[in-house]
């Protein structure tokens, strides 16, 4: 068959450890064979990193702005052990977190669902997408230990000299103390990315703070969200015939385990943090998770939602064989790919991700999968297949569709 051509590249940004091995394979056995594939390249793998002084992030990151749509595999956030392992110059930051930044997006991490892999929440029919606010609150905190008596406030300063004070607590015994923050600013773009995305995906939007303790902090989020819905939203979701709903946050809890799913739960950076993990690994596992990174000014990063696998790569480097699930790498792909194909009009390139997608299902459904599903599937008999058999499994059920 003639190899499917595309207009604009993609951004690809290459990553680390086992990975950064299964991205080459899907590559070569389920891309580029069928594709002529054009993409712009960065290696975020943490050597180049350390040798471009984390340049080629920020750069990776421009690139997205000039492209719209990027690919990207997992990554290393080092810490002191990866410092020694890998010699850096610095412990970097994380490059998700750089690349979050640059682009003022939102993260977007929704479950794979497949025949065989049923939700711990039996009434879970369709995917919950988590949306993260990935900005400030204790993520950037400033906190101390109290060790005798005395007061902590809070204290601000204008430009023009004014000071504001308000007591947190005085304290009769040692203790610990807080501050944290948010930008106006970053919860208008994590409310637009949210509510654009919903209209995306035809999903609702739900989304829960805690306004009646938090009455500035949390009300700020919700006063937000509302105005900026009401404004800018209101009309394109009548017409999609869509909704937004807000409550409290364990009002959204108790009503997000009673649903079937199939909306976007918008979180404040903690509940999105720790909710995320609830629902994915309710859905089976991390490896069966999108994620996308969404600007309100229309950029989009796919990538999976977990790690490098560390333990699978030490692995493959003593030459044993492994058994690593690839799903939500190849879904990183299909979901740029798609992306791609829908921003330059070529609906040959959107289909071809359809069907890599529904492919992929398919392999797991007809009971060939990796070990990790094996463990968790309602699949009588299923056949385990290595790290490159699966990729392979997969190539051949989509060589049947095309």
């Amino acid at each position: 068959m003639k190899k499917i051509q595309m207009t604009t590249p993609l951004v690809e940004m290459d990553g680390d450890e086992m990975t950064r091995i299964l991205w080459k394979m899907i590559k070569d056995e389920l891309l580029l064979p069928f594709i002529d594939l054009n993409t712009e390249y960065y290696d975020l793998g943490l050597n180049y990193r350390n040798e471009t002084d984390d340049q080629v992030t920020i750069d990776a990151a421009e690139a997205t702005k000039k492209y719209g749509v990027a690919v990207k595999c997992a990554t290393i956030t080092p810490n002191h052990a990866r410092m020694d392992e890998y010699d850096l110059k610095k412990m970097y930051k994380s490059p998700n977190g750089t690349i979050r930044a640059i682009l003022d997006g939102t993260v977007f991490r929704a479950p794979i669902v497949v025949k065989g892999i049923e939700p711990c929440v039996r009434n879970w029919k369709k995917p919950i997408t988590l949306a993260r606010h990935a900005y400030g609150d204790i993520y950037k905190n400033t906190e101390m230990y109290i060790d005798r008596p005395g007061k902590v406030e809070l204290v601000y300063t204008s430009e023009d000299g004014e000071e504001k004070r308000s007591l947190v607590q005085e304290f009769k015994a040692p203790g610990v103390a807080m501050g944290m923050h948010n930008m106006t600013a970053s919860i208008e773009s994590f409310a637009r990315s949210c509510f654009n995305y919903a209209l995306d995906t035809k999903q609702d939007v739900w989304f829960g703070a805690k306004d009646t303790i938090s009455k500035t902090y949390d009300a700020k989020f919700k006063e937000v969200f509302q105005t900026i819905f009401d404004t800018e939203f209101k009309d394109k979701f009548e017409e999609a015939g869509l909704t937004y709903f807000y409550s409290l946050i364990d009002d959204i809890v108790a009503r997000v385990m009673k649903a079937e799913g199939g909306f976007i739960w918008a979180c404040k950076n903690y509940d999105g943090d720790v909710m995320s993990d609830m629902v994915s690994s309710a859905f089976g596992s991390l490896a069966m998770m999108t994620s996308v990174l969404v600007s309100p000014q229309g950029y989009y990063e796919y990538e999976a939602a977990h790690g490098t696998v560390q333990r699978h790569y030490y692995r493959h480097l003593e030459g044993k064989e492994t058994s690593t699930n690839s799903v939500a790498t190849i879904f990183a792909w299909t979901g740029a790919l798609r992306k791609r194909g829908e921003l330059d009009g070529s609906q040959e390139l959107s289909d071809f991700a359809d069907k890599l997608e529904k492919a992929t299902l398919s392999t797991i459904e007809s009971g060939k999968m990796t070990k990790d599903l094996a463990l968790i599937t309602s699949i009588e008999n299923p056949t385990v297949l290595n790290s490159r058999d699966f990729i392979l499994a997969i190539r051949e059920e989509l060589e049947k569709m095309l």
